[in-house]
């Protein structure tokens, strides 16, 4: 049975009304892959109904990146929504999600503001923003996001802790392709080249990963190793950051830091802004 398509509230409210039992939302920006099915997967083992938002969130870019050329493949994401068993698909456009220039939007704070928030201002406050008004929107019991954007899925349980938000917020893992670059609607931006380059961030996250043992600097110094080859690279990959944080704060951790971590890392090659990271845990005696 196809999902039911709603493009406006009212058509929403109506095939809210229509779905019964635990609602899981699984809110994307279209342009649907492999990793997008896992979420949506994810969300059918935790709930009744499965609703799907797809919508590319102008607030969320800043005023050099690339929400004009961002992929838009509708077509083939209802297609995809439709073959995972999606209930519901809401893709509104930017007049119902912003019927007018918004005054009153959700600040991240002192989590949105570092490492990932650092490079793009402003980027978690208008994600925060659009993921809030999904939420009241579609009221969803839960709700999930990957762990691949480890920094937004933190400031989001925070909004949603902070503000009371009766939503479950679940993170799914990361889904890679076989050569280890983490999935992303922005891979199909890369050429040959540029894609050899990014594998240096997985490669990157893969030392560190391996270093764990020998404690936090150590792992910094072990990605960092990689990632400085591939600055010299043809194209090279030009880090934006490398960091070692607190998952929950994302502030750096200590030599002596022990419990889990992120291992985080983004840069760019070429005109593609990439991300990627990975869970750790430090002993009590590296």
């Amino acid at each position: 049975m196809p999902p039911i398509i709603a493009r406006t509230r009212d058509e929403l409210a109506e095939a809210r009304s229509q779905v019964g039992g635990t609602l899981a939302l699984v809110p994307t920006m279209g342009a649907l892959h492999e990793g997008h099915r896992s979420l949506i997967r994810r969300a059918r083992r935790s709930a009744d109904t499965v609703a799907v938002s797809i919508f590319v969130n102008p607030l969320q870019f800043g005023p050099d990146e690339d929400f004009d050329r961002y992929p838009r493949t509708l077509d083939a994401d209802l297609d995809i929504c439709a073959d995972e068993g999606v209930n519901l698909v809401f893709v509104p456009p930017r007049s119902v999600m912003y019927p007018d220039e918004p005054q009153v939007t959700v600040r991240s704070g002192p989590i949105g503001e570092v490492v990932e928030g650092a490079s793009r201002p402003g980027h978690f406050d208008g994600m925060l923003t659009v993921v809030l008004k999904l939420l009241n929107l579609v009221r969803p019991d839960l709700a999930i996001f990957g762990e691949k954007d480890a920094q937004q899925l933190a400031v989001i349980r925070r909004m949603v802790a902070d503000l009371n938000v009766p939503v479950e917020i679940v993170g799914a893992p990361t889904i890679r392709e076989p050569d280890g670059l983490a999935l992303s609607s922005r891979n199909r931006y890369l050429s040959a080249d540029e894609r050899q380059t990014a594998l240096a961030l997985s490669l990157a996250l893969h030392a560190g990963s391996d270093a764990v043992t020998k404690g936090p600097d150590t792992v910094l110094a072990a990605a960092a190793t990689v990632l400085d080859k591939a600055a010299t690279a043809n194209p090279p990959l030009l880090l934006d950051y490398v960091v070692l944080v607190d998952p929950a704060t994302f502030l750096p951790v200590t030599p002596v830091y022990t419990g889990p971590a992120v291992l985080a890392v983004a840069g760019r090659v070429g005109a593609t802004h990439l991300i990627d990271n990975v869970p750790l845990q430090f002993s009590e005696e590296p």
